[in-house]
């Protein structure tokens, strides 16, 4: 499933599952009649052909304990009826009622291949039949059979003659799934100016949307509307800090979040991380990293302290970074050194060591540098450059020499090392 970058999104509208009712063979004349559903419908109403008071009796029990639930009792009354009923119109709704089991049992291929054949049968009045061509559109949607879907909604919509919110919503979704961004916009943008109660997927589309054609002022606007008429969704928290965030609206995302986690909207972890995060990069932008990085080190320990960031290597080396980029290299070793244990690589060690040798503490930083390689790094050479400069703190020129020459043997520090081993006479 494609995402936008950054930005949490649900990308298919809800389906709305309910069988189809099954119309009786003689109707109460004290009751009213239905409202039609599709009066401007192109298609024909076909001739019912059900008169067997068993099949009409079969079929409303099974429809019935499907409806209840009761998929024991529902699943051999409907398949008598596909099996043996001389009604088209019986087996279509029978078909359709399978169709809903099925979908409900996680099997959405199958649940696509009952409706079609039900919808083939081509025998039911028009509200049913397109009710059902629309559940299969969603279907396919679920199913993730988007272009299938878009076909399903332009024939469903040419013949019914209808045009609802939910559609246009269902369609925007197709769209966005195929990466066909403008025409998501323009059917989320219709499926809203249908409805005064849109479906919050329905934005989540259009911010994206917004996002992957470069209109992020757009997204941004709609995402802190959206924030402002849920203040304590974290969803909406979420996708207004995504998407000022791909603006490079830093500040604005910061004060989102910051909003954010005074109203208490902060639910799990990653709402502290994002916003730890976001004091970083703010940060880097400014001449001044460390009153930044500052505030993130204390939106880390604020979660960590309630209980909601847990103890891993990722959030102790990022509380390490924010800690060492406010030079607080105290607190930077001690996050780092906590992050050792957890960590499934050398990482954390290659940056202890990094502090430690900054401070001239060589023996100590040897010891995790090494440490940092036994255990796998991302950039070997750099930390072979650091074990050989802790090696020449301590005097040991010939392990220093030898270290620069694993240094030598990667990429990234191929020129450097090979310079400092001709400066010291052993290139």
């Amino acid at each position: 499933m494609k995402h936008s970058r950054g930005l949490t999104m649900l990308a298919s509208a809800a389906l709305l599952l309910t069988v189809a009712s099954s119309p009786v063979l003689a109707r109460d004349p004290a009751k009213p009649k239905q409202e039609v559903q599709y009066p401007n419908a192109t298609r024909a109403e076909p001739k019912l052909d059900l008169t067997s008071e068993k099949d009409q009796k079969n079929l409303n029990e099974g429809l019935d304990a499907l409806n209840e639930g009761n998929k024991a009792k529902a699943e051999p009354l409907l398949q008598a009826i596909i099996d043996g009923s001389k009604s088209k119109y019986a087996q279509a709704l029978a078909l359709q009622g399978l169709a809903n089991m099925k979908y409900n049992d996680g099997d959405l291929k199958g649940a696509i291949g009952l409706l079609q054949r039900s919808l083939a049968l081509g025998v039911m009045p028009n509200d049913t039949y397109f009710q059902l061509e629309y559940e299969l559109a969603q279907f396919q949607v679920a199913d993730q059979q988007y272009q299938p879907a878009l076909e399903t909604l332009a024939k469903w919509r040419a013949e019914g003659k209808k045009e609802t919110a939910a559609s246009y919503g269902l369609e925007g979704a197709a769209e966005y799934q195929l990466g066909k961004y403008p025409e998501a916009i323009a059917a989320i943008n219709k499926a809203n100016s249908l409805t005064d109660k849109p479906e919050a997927s329905w934005n989540q589309i259009l911010m994206a949307s917004y996002s992957e054609t470069g209109q992020n002022d757009k997204a941004a606007t709609l995402a802190q509307q959206q924030l402002t008429t849920n203040p304590n969704d974290p969803n909406a928290l979420n996708n207004a800090a995504a998407i000022l965030t791909q603006a490079h609206k830093y500040p604005e995302a910061i004060q989102v979040m910051e909003k954010g986690r005074a109203s208490g909207a902060f639910k799990s972890e990653a709402n502290y991380v994002t916003l730890a995060k976001l004091y970083l990069v703010s940060g880097q932008e400014s001449s001044d990293p460390a009153p930044n990085a500052v505030k993130a080190a204390q939106v880390l320990q604020d979660g960590i302290t309630k209980g909601v960031v847990k103890p891993s290597a990722d959030s102790y080396v990022l509380l390490g970074q924010s800690n060492e980029l406010s030079n607080n290299t105290s607190a930077a070793l001690d996050a780092y050194n906590k992050a050792l244990p957890l960590a499934k690589d050398g990482e954390p060690a290659l940056n202890a060591g990094r502090l430690l040798l900054s401070e001239n503490k060589y023996s100590q930083a040897k010891t995790l540098i090494q440490q940092s390689l036994d255990k796998g790094v991302k950039k070997k050479g750099v930390a072979y450059m650091l074990l050989a400069e802790s090696e020449r703190g301590l005097k040991n020129k010939p392990a220093a020499i030898a270290a620069m020459k694993q240094a030598a043997q990667q990429p990234e520090t191929a020129e450097k090392a090979k310079a400092w081993l001709q400066k010291a006479g052993a290139g």
